[in-house]
C-alpha cells in the first residue's frame, strides 16, 4: 500500500506494507532464533577449531590477513576469553530479540539492536576460515543486515526492504536450481536422488527411508525440485495471492529437505525468508493474531536510510547477477568482506559412493598384527553401522561436516586434519568435546590412525536381519598411525 506522510506542508507518498505486519513479526522472531543457534554453535565449538591452541588458530590468521579483507572486532585484540564473550553475548542478545526486544524500543534503537548480532557474527565468520566456509553463514549475514531495516512493531514494515528480502530469496532458490541443471548430468536425467539421500554430508533419521523410495518417486522428487527452484521463484514477485502461494511452495520444499537430511540452518532460514511473502491474510488463518488498527508513520530519516539501502543492494547485486548468468557459476561466494549480497547454490555435483574417515587409537607402544584398535565416535557423521543417523539441524557440527569433505579429497583437510590427530593423541579436552565417544577416557592413546571406508545404507532385508542402518567396507588407509611423540 502507499502511505502519505506530511513533511512540512508537502504530502510525500511512501510505500508501506501493512499487509505484512504479522509476517514481519514472525520472520524477525525466526531470525532471532537462528542467530541464537549460530552463536551457540560458535561458543561451544570454537576452542578446538579456532582458539589460540586450536586446529586453525585465529591469532595466526589475524597476523596474515588485514582488516580490510576480513573486518572483525578481533583485529583489535584476540583471546579465547574475548571470543567466548562475543559468542555468549550473541546468544544472550539473540534471546532478547526473540523475546521481543526489537519491538519495545524506538525505531532507531531497533535498527541498532538488529545490527549488533549482525556485526558480532560477521566478526566470527570473517576469522572462521575453513570452518565457516558454508553458504548458510553468508545467508545469515545477508538476511540479518536487511532485517535490521524492517523496524519495530509500531511502524509499518517498509515495502522496499521486503522486496529486497524477496530478491534474496529468489537468488537462494534460483541459484540452487541453476547450479544443478548446469551441473551433474543426473539432475537432467532425474536420477540424482538415487544417490543423494545416502551420500549427502550428514543424513538424518529419515534418510534411510527416503533412500529406499521407489525410483519413480525419486524422479518425481527431482522434477519437483526443478519446478520449485527454477520456475516458482519468479512468482515471488507476482501480486498476491500468487506470491503467497509461491512462498508456500518454497516452505514445503524446504521442509522436505529438513526431513531428508541435516543442512544446518540453511533450510529453516530459507523458510523464514518466505514468511513475509505469505501475507498476513494467509498467516492469520494459521495463527490468530490481533493486528493494530493503525501504526506510526515512517520518519523521514528512516525513509532516506531505506532508499540508500536499496541503492547499495542494487549496486552490489551486479556481481551475483553476473554469476547467475555465467556458465561458470560459483555455488556459494561473497563479493565483499561484509557479505552484503552473495551468491548461493548447493549440490551442483552428486557423489555416487559414500566414503567415511574412521579414526582409531591404541594403547599399544609397539604396533603389529595383534594390535587392538578402538574407534572414536562422532556426534553426527556415520560411524557405528548400528547407530541410526541423528537429527542435528539447525545445529551445525562443523568438524563432522569437514570430515565428509576430507573423505572426498585429502586436500580439504590439509590444514587441520593432522592438528586434529595431534590433539587426540594428548586427549585434548576441547577436541574431545566435539566427539560423541572417546575410547581412551583414562589415558591418551599411543597411536592414532585414520582408515577410509565405503558406506552404503543397508537393504531392507539386511536391516531386518542385522538391525544395522549402514553396511561398510574398508577400502584403504587415510592416515598412517601417528605416535604421541
Amino acid at each position: 500500500m502507499l502511505g502519505v506522510h506530511v513533511v512540512g506542508s508537502v504530502a510525500v507518498p511512501w510505500p508501506t506494507a501493512a499487509g505484512s505486519w504479522f509476517g514481519r513479526l514472525v520472520f524477525l522472531r525466526a531470525l532471532a532464533a537462528i542467530y541464537l543457534v549460530a552463536f551457540l554453535v560458535a561458543a561451544q565449538q570454537f576452542r578446538a577449531l579456532l582458539g589460540e591452541h586450536g586446529m586453525l588458530p585465529i591469532p595466526r590468521y589475524l597476523r596474515a590477513v588485514p582488516f580490510r579483507r576480513s573486518p572483525s572486532v578481533f583485529h583489535l585484540r584476540y583471546s579465547d576469553r574475548i571470543f567466548a564473550t562475543v559468542a555468549w553475548v550473541g546468544v544472550a542478545w539473540s534471546a532478547a530479540l526473540l523475546a521481543g526486544l526489537g519491538d519495545v524500543v524506538p525505531l532507531w534503537a531497533a535498527l541498532l539492536a538488529w545490527l549488533v548480532p549482525w556485526a558480532l557474527y560477521l566478526s566470527i565468520v570473517n576469522v572462521g576460515q575453513t570452518w565457516y566456509g558454508f553458504g548458510w553463514e553468508t545467508l545469515l549475514l545477508e538476511t540479518g543486515f536487511l532485517a535490521a531495516f524492517l523496524g519495530p512493531a509500531d511502524v509499518a514494515p517498509p515495502v522496499l526492504v521486503l522486496w529486497l528480502l524477496r530478491w534474496l530469496l529468489f537468488r537462494v532458490e534460483f541459484g540452487a536450481g541453476l547450479i544443478k541443471i548446469r551441473g551433474d548430468a543426473c539432475w537432467r536425467d532425474l536420477t540424482c536422488l538415487r544417490y543423494h539421500h545416502e551420500t549427502q554430508p550428514m543424513p538424518g533419521p529419515l534418510s534411510w527411508w527416503f533412500h529406499h523410495l521407489p525410483m519413480p518417486l525419486h524422479k518425481v522428487e527431482v522434477v519437483a525440485n526443478h519446478v520449485a527452484q527454477l520456475v516458482v521463484p519468479f512468482f515471488l514477485f507476482a501480486p498476491q495471492p500468487v506470491a503467497g502461494w509461491a512462498a508456500v511452495v518454497v516452505i514445503a520444499t524446504q521442509a522436505w529437505l529438513v526431513l531428508s537430511g541435516n543442512f544446518s540452518w540453511l533450510n529453516v532460514l530459507t523458510m523464514a525468508l518466505a514468511i513475509p511473502v505469505l501475507g498476513d491474510g494467509l498467516l492469520r488463518h494459521l495463527v490468530p493474531v490481533s493486528i493494530p488498527a493503525s501504526i506510526d508513520p515512517t520518519p523521514t530519516w528512516a525513509r532516506v536510510l531505506v532508499l540508500a539501502l536499496v541503492a547499495l543492494i542494487v549496486v552490489k547485486s551486479w556481481a551475483p547477477v553476473r554469476n547467475l548468468v555465467s556458465k561458470r557459476q560459483r555455488m556459494n561466494a561473497s563479493f565483499d568482506p561484509l557479505h552484503l549480497v552473495n551468491t548461493y547454490g548447493a549440490f551442483g555435483s552428486i557423489t555416487r559412493v559414500r566414503r567415511e574417515i574412521i579414526l582409531e587409537g591404541t594403547l599399544d607402544t609397539q604396533l603389529g598384527p595383534d594390535t587392538e584398535w578402538f574407534e572414536y565416535g562422532f556426534k553426527g557423521k556415520p560411524g557405528d553401522p548400528a547407530r541410526r543417523p541423528r537429527q542435528v539441524a539447525p545445529y551445525h557440527l562443523r568438524l563432522d561436516w569437514l570430515l565428509w569433505f576430507a573423505a572426498l579429497s585429502p586436500g580439504y583437510g590439509e590444514q587441520w586434519f593432522v592438528p586434529m590427530v595431534q590433539r587426540l593423541l594428548r586427549n585434548d579436552a576441547d577436541t574431545l568435546r566435539l566427539l560423541q565417544h572417546n575410547p581412551f577416557p583414562d589415558a591418551p592413546p599411543t597411536h592414532v590412525r585414520a582408515l577410509l571406508y565405503e558406506y552404503r545404507f543397508t537393504t531392507r532385508a539386511e536391516r531386518r536381519a542385522t538391525g544395522d542402518w549402514w553396511h561398510r567396507t574398508q577400502v584403504g588407509s587415510y592416515l598412517r598411525p601417528m605416535r604421541r611423540s
